[in-house]
């Protein structure tokens, strides 16, 4: 399945976080939201990602936004990783794929010579009413949450 395409309307998010609670996309009406997506907990790329993340969290926050980390490892695997780096944003498991399969982030990789399915590190900012108002369909770690901070102050800037 292809990315949603900027001006889409985001594909529903309904996924839970290391403790159970649901978190769905259609309840941050109002909100923009950061919806990453990156391929496992604790290791370093996504480390990086997700350090420059809670690192700028509380900017985002103060920009009307909140963060939402997808990946496919389940609540223990989230739980350890949220607490090792003090993530103060949401982890949410997709263990099934089926949110990623809806971003078009789930993909074959190939990887020393091995073929396989996991997910691609790529990012979307969904607008207050729901639609996809940025996408970064390749993510390289090191400087995204700077990125995707400007995107967000970029676009509020212009609404106004």
């Amino acid at each position: 399945m292809s990315i949603p395409a900027v001006g889409d309307l985001a594909p529903e998010v309904a996924l839970s976080d290391e403790s159970g609670t649901v978190h769905r996309l259609s309840d941050q009406r109002g909100r923009w939201t950061v919806v990453y997506f990156y391929p496992t907990d604790d290791t370093p790329g996504c480390t990086v990602e997700a350090c420059e993340f809670r690192d700028a969290n509380e900017t985002i926050r103060d920009r009307g936004a909140d963060v939402w980390g997808v990946s496919p490892q389940g609540a223990a695997s989230k739980r350890a990783f949220r607490e090792k780096f003090s993530l103060p944003f949401t982890l949410l498991a997709d263990e099934e794929h089926v949110v990623a399969d809806a971003y078009g982030t789930w993909v074959e990789k190939h990887n020393y010579g091995k073929t396989y399915w996991g997910t691609a590190r790529a990012t979307f900012l969904v607008d207050p009413v729901g639609r996809i108002a940025r996408t970064w369909p390749k993510v390289k770690s090191q400087g995204h949450a700077a990125e995707v901070l400007a995107a967000l102050e970029e676009l509020q800037s212009a609404a106004t």
